[in-house]
C-alpha cells in the first residue's frame, strides 16, 4: 500500500476529511479492499495522523465555500478520533460564521471505541450523522462488517437511537445497493423502529 499525507480529497461537490486510518471493522464490501485512495483521490494511506494544526493547515488552502458538505469519512473511522473531529468540527463552524454542513460518516461504533455515549457531543457538533447500517439482522450485519465488538449491532442500534432523541441533527442509516432483498427489507423496518431514515448507497467496485 502506498502511503501518503492526503488529508482532504474532493468527491463531486463535497470536500472529505481523512485523518485517521484506524477502524473496528473489516468490511467484506470496504473501499479500502480495492485501491490505495477513494473515486478517484491520491492515497488515503497516512504516513500519521495528522495534528490539528496539520488538518487545519490542510484546509486553510482549500475555498470551503465552494463545497455543499465537509464529511468526516476516510480510511479509517472518524470517531476513533472523536476529540479532533470535534475540535475541527468548531474550528471550521467558526470560520464559516456557521454556515458549513459538516457530516460525519460512521460505523456507529463510537460508544464502544470509547466506553460511553458520544450521541450528545456528535449532534451538537454536527448537521448530518450517516451510518452504516450494512445489513438490517444481526447474524448478517456480524458477517458482512465484521467488528471487533461482539456486541457491535446491539451498540450501533443504541447510538442511531441516541443521536435521534437529541433532535438536533439529520441521522440516517446507509446500506449499499447489492444486499440482498430481504435484508433491505429488514434494513427499512429497522430504520423506521429507530427513528432513522434509509439511504441507499451505490456500491462503487
Amino acid at each position: 500500500m502506498k502511503k501518503a499525507m492526503t488529508i482532504s480529497y474532493e468527491v463531486g461537490n463535497n470536500l472529505y476529511l481523512n485523518f485517521t486510518n484506524k477502524c473496528p471493522c473489516a468490511c467484506t464490501f470496504c473501499i479500502r479492499n480495492n485501491d490505495d485512495g477513494a473515486y478517484g483521490s491520491d492515497p488515503l494511506w497516512l504516513e500519521h495522523e495528522p495534528t490539528i494544526d496539520e488538518i487545519k493547515d490542510d484546509l486553510s488552502k482549500r475555498d470551503l465555500s465552494k463545497y455543499g458538505e465537509v464529511v468526516f469519512c476516510g480510511y479509517g473511522e472518524p470517531t476513533e478520533r472523536l476529540g479532533a473531529m470535534l475540535e475541527i468540527s468548531a474550528w471550521l463552524k467558526d470560520i464559516s460564521g456557521g454556515k458549513i454542513v459538516l457530516r460525519l460518516n460512521t460505523n456507529g461504533l463510537g460508544d464502544l471505541i470509547h466506553g460511553r455515549s458520544i450521541a450528545g457531543e456528535l449532534c451538537d457538533a454536527l448537521d448530518i450523522i450517516s451510518i452504516s447500517l450494512n445489513a438490517g439482522t444481526k447474524d448478517e450485519y456480524m458477517a458482512v462488517t465484521r467488528p471487533k465488538f461482539p456486541d457491535a449491532f446491539e451498540a450501533m442500534q443504541k447510538f442511531t437511537s441516541d443521536c435521534v432523541k437529541t433532535g438536533k441533527a439529520e441521522i440516517m442509516l446507509t446500506v449499499v445497493d447489492v444486499i440482498p432483498e430481504e435484508q433491505m427489507q429488514a434494513s427499512k423496518e429497522l430504520a423506521e423502529k429507530l427513528g432513522a431514515k434509509l439511504r441507499v448507497r451505490e456500491y462503487i467496485d
